[in-house]
């Protein structure tokens, strides 16, 4: 927990202004470690440049970010048992990783519930499918207004799931939605992304030294 802290307090001198919100990015790190420390997985869900950083934090958890996440030793053996050939180089080449899934990459799906039904409930769709209990719903707005990112967090609550939200401004109606909510001192859009993206990649900063140590 030391070397994990450290990131977040690093994180505050060269971004001084979040220091007003560092409990809530503590308070979403805990969210997630118990999510993970309990096999589960995280769905993220945004819009626009936040879909972008929905899927820049699934390539920062499903592989090595700034560590190494050798197989263990007991999974090699099981792929070499399956194909030594194959098996080995797995072994050698695979990663650790934490499941995570950005829901804007589904096109095929979202296209056609948004054709179908409605396309303001395809993010809730997803969670629906893929989330159950004890997983986590990290949604990303902003306004914390998005509609979509709402229907998805109600849904992800009716499921059993967690709810972390990552907004801006003052946090919008995602933030009474949300378990906890990480809400960027700006207020203009692009503003509140630059701000997201080192908030965000500090908890997988986080989350790799607890889990990869």
């Amino acid at each position: 927990m030391e070397k994990s802290k450290s990131y977040l307090d690093e994180l505050i001198v060269r971004y001084p202004v979040l220091d007003s919100i560092k409990e809530d990015i503590m308070k979403a790190y805990e969210v997630l470690e118990e999510c993970y420390e309990n096999g589960n997985k995280l769905l993220i869900a945004g819009n626009g440049g936040s879909a972008s950083d929905a899927e820049h934090i699934v390539g920062e958890l499903m592989k090595s970010f700034i560590k190494p996440r050798h197989m263990e030793e007991e999974f090699i053996s099981k792929l070499i048992s399956c194909d030594e050939q194959y098996g080995k180089e797995l072994g050698v080449k695979l990663q650790g990783g934490l499941p995570a899934i950005a829901l804007s990459v589904h096109n095929s799906l979202n296209t056609a519930f948004l054709n179908d039904v409605d396309g303001l409930l395809c993010f809730a769709q997803e969670v629906c499918g893929y989330g159950k209990e004890g997983d986590v719903l990290l949604g990303i707005s902003t306004s914390g207004n998005a509609e979509n990112i709402i229907y998805a967090a109600v849904t992800a609550r009716a499921k059993g799931m967690k709810v972390i939200g990552l907004t801006g401004k003052d946090g919008g109606r995602l933030r009474e939605r949300a378990d906890t909510c990480i809400i960027a001192p700006e207020f203009e859009t692009y503003k509140i992304q630059e701000l997201h993206l080192p908030i965000y990649h500090t908890l997988c900063l986080m989350l790799e030294e607890r889990f990869f140590q």
